[in-house]
C-alpha cells in the first residue's frame, strides 16, 4: 500500500467563522454546555462539560474523566442523549451553577427568570440530540456528518432553560497527533478531507493497546503482533492484522487484493456505532 498524505484539514474556514460567532454571542448567555464525545470558550461564563454518548464509552473510564475535569474546577456530567439518560444530573448541576445568579434576579423581582444556555462542541458529539431531548421535540437538526447545524437560534424548552444552538466547531490547535486521529475516527472531521485508511489504521493501533479482546471478538482474527523482517506498511507489523481483519469481513477486490478503503470505512463505522464495544480512545494522561 502506498503512503498517502498525513495532513488532516480539521479546521477549515467555516469553522473559524463559527468559532468567532460563538465568541461574539457569549454575552447573550448565562451558561455554556460544552459537549464532548465521552471526549477555551467561555472563560468568563459558567461552564458544564457534557460527556455525551456515555453508553458507547468504556464505563470504567468515564467517571475518571469526570473526576479529572472536576479536579480542575470544571463541572461535568455523563449523558446518554439518545436514550435520554443523565438529564436529571444535568439539570441538577445547571441549577447549582446558576444558584447565585437566579437568587440575585429573584431579589430584583425577576422570579422564574430563564437560564440562557449556549450549547457548543465538536461536530458529531450529539449537540442537537441533547437539545431535542431537553426541548421535548425535534427542535434542532441532527445528523451523522460534521457541520449539520448551520446557524444559531434560540430554542425554548418549556422549563427554565432557553438554549442557543450553535454550529459544531473544533479548536484552532489540537493537543497532539493522537487527538487528531481520535477526533477523525469518531466523526468530528469529515472523511472527505482525510486519508480514511490512515485514520482507521492508526485508530486500530490505539485500540489494540487497551481493547485487543474486543477487536478479536468483533473481527475474529488473531490479535498477536509479530515482528516482521519484511518491510510491510511503514515496517509496521500491525499491517498484517489490518489486512486479516479486512479479509475476514470480505473486503476483497478482484484478483484477491484487499479493499483497504472499504474496510477502513467499515471499521470506523463499527467504532462510531458502538458495534466494536464500549471504547474510550483517550484519557487525561494522554495530554500530559
Amino acid at each position: 500500500m502506498a503512503e498517502k498524505k498525513n495532513d488532516i484539514n480539521w479546521f477549515p474556514g467555516h469553522m473559524r467563522k463559527a468559532l468567532n460567532e460563538t465568541g461574539e454571542r457569549l454575552k447573550l448567555v448565562d451558561l455554556v454546555y460544552e459537549t464532548c464525545d465521552a471526549r477555551e470558550l467561555g472563560k468568563n461564563k459558567a461552564r458544564l462539560v457534557i460527556l455525551n454518548k456515555a453508553d458507547l464509552a468504556d464505563p470504567a473510564k468515564t467517571p475518571l474523566w469526570i473526576k479529572n475535569l472536576e479536579s480542575e474546577k470544571t463541572r461535568a456530567c455523563a449523558l446518554e442523549s439518545t436514550h435520554k439518560k443523565g438529564f436529571d444530573k444535568l439539570n441538577q448541576i445547571t441549577m447549582e451553577l446558576m444558584k447565585d445568579k437566579l437568587e440575585k434576579a429573584a431579589e430584583k423581582g425577576r422570579i422564574g427568570r430563564p437560564v440562557r444556555v449556549m450549547v457548543v462542541g465538536a461536530p458529531n458529539t450529539g449537540k442537537s440530540t441533547i437539545i431535542n431531548a431537553l426541548a421535548g421535540r425535534k427542535a434542532a437538526v441532527t445528523g451523522d456528518k460534521p457541520g449539520v447545524t448551520k446557524d444559531f437560534k434560540w430554542i425554548m424548552t418549556g422549563g427554565r432553560l432557553e438554549l442557543m444552538d450553535m454550529a459544531g466547531v473544533l479548536w484552532p490547535r489540537i493537543a497532539n497527533a493522537r487527538s487528531g486521529i481520535c477526533l477523525t475516527a469518531l466523526g468530528s472531521v469529515k472523511e472527505e478531507v482525510t486519508d480514511v485508511v490512515k485514520v482507521a489504521y492508526e485508530t486500530l493501533k490505539i485500540m489494540y493497546d487497551v481493547y485487543p479482546e474486543l477487536l478479536k471478538e468483533r473481527y475474529g482474527v488473531d490479535m498477536e503482533v509479530q515482528a516482521e523482517e519484511d518491510e510491510g506498511y511503514f515496517q509496521d507489523p500491525f499491517y498484517d492484522i489490518f489486512l486479516a481483519m479486512a479479509k475476514k469481513r470480505g473486503c476483497i477486490l478482484s484478483g484477491g487484493r484487499i479493499d483497504e478503503e472499504r474496510f477502513a470505512r467499515l471499521f470506523l463505522n463499527d467504532l462510531r456505532e458502538g458495534r466494536t464495544g464500549r471504547i474510550t480512545l483517550e484519557m487525561p494522561e494522554d495530554f500530559k
